[in-house]
């Protein structure tokens, strides 16, 4: 059912002369004429049918009926602003809720959000990690960064990060035990990671050498402790080129080999049909793209 409102312009001119008991006061607070407020009123008096003031030479007083109208319709205004400061402060500190994949959080993600935080310092970024399947996700997210391309019912996807998987160890390590040739690991430890169990054979096979017997080996649970591991000069490890390039620029990391890599699925960022149009999202979507190019 639609509902039966007086107009709003008078509504809120009735409230300001009655909170006030003057039309000058009102006429100012509301930055117009004293003449617009009075015929405001007198508007809305004809609207009800009924008179809401008592009009003196000198002063004006609310009759019976118009106390009792602007008890509700004053404690209606103060409703209708507190309502409006919620949503700008909800707008103000949008919260974003990203979940994603562990090492690419820590490797490439986490060195580059201050960014995200200078550009758009009203969005809180609450960030969350897993390797686990969207599908099998219980905590709620607004966008999700995984490997692709996959088709995820009910989300939107969109590349944005390429990959690729080398050789990778310490500058340390690579003086004290030179990597001339993939023959030469042989003499190191090569270092594993237990999500990714195949990366090590495969590129031993792309590199020629698939019997190769490395002087030892060390299995870590997740990627990225592979990868500090490398740091660490405990062996070498099978890097993700968008992930090492910090490390590799800055000298921290050294990539003995120049070839063969692994091809590896690329970043994409999936985000549900629902939160597509949401401005934080899409702010962060285009922060990722364009980060992702530089």
């Amino acid at each position: 059912m639609s509902r039966r409102l007086p107009p709003m312009n008078a509504l809120r001119a009735f409230e300001a002369v009655g909170r006030r008991l003057s039309f000058t006061l009102a006429a100012k607070e509301l930055h117009v004429t004293h003449g617009a407020v009075s015929r405001q009123v007198r508007l809305l008096e004809d609207w009800l049918g009924q008179p809401l003031f008592e009009r003196g030479n000198r002063r004006i007083a609310l009759t019976e009926s118009g106390a009792a109208y602007l008890a509700e319709i004053g404690a209606a205004f103060d409703r209708v602003a507190a309502a409006t400061a919620r949503q700008f402060e909800r707008d103000a500190g949008r919260l974003l809720q990203v979940n994603a994949v562990a090492t690419f959080t820590l490797r490439w993600l986490i060195p580059r959000l201050s960014s995200f935080q200078l550009a758009h310092p009203g969005i809180e970024v609450r960030l969350t990690t897993s390797n686990a399947p969207l599908q099998d996700l219980r905590e709620p997210y607004d966008v999700a960064i995984r490997g692709g391309p996959d088709r995820i019912p009910g989300h939107v996807a969109e590349a944005f990060l390429s990959e690729a998987r080398i050789p990778v160890c310490s500058p340390k390590l690579l003086e004290q035990r030179p990597l001339s040739h993939p023959g030469d690991l042989a003499r190191h430890t090569l270092l594993h990671a237990a999500t990714l169990p195949d990366v090590w054979p495969q590129w031993l096979v792309a590199a020629r050498v698939p019997d190769l017997k490395p002087a030892g080996s060390i299995t870590l649970e997740h990627f990225y402790l592979t990868l500090q591991a490398a740091l660490d000069g405990v062996g070498v490890a099978m890097g993700p080129t968008a992930l090492i390039a910090d490390d590799v620029s800055a000298g921290r990391l050294a990539m003995p080999f120049a070839a063969p890599t692994l091809p590896a699925r690329s970043y994409f960022a999936y985000v549900p049909e629902r939160c597509v149009d949401e401005p934080a999202v899409r702010a962060f979507c285009r922060w990722l793209r364009r980060i992702a190019r530089t």
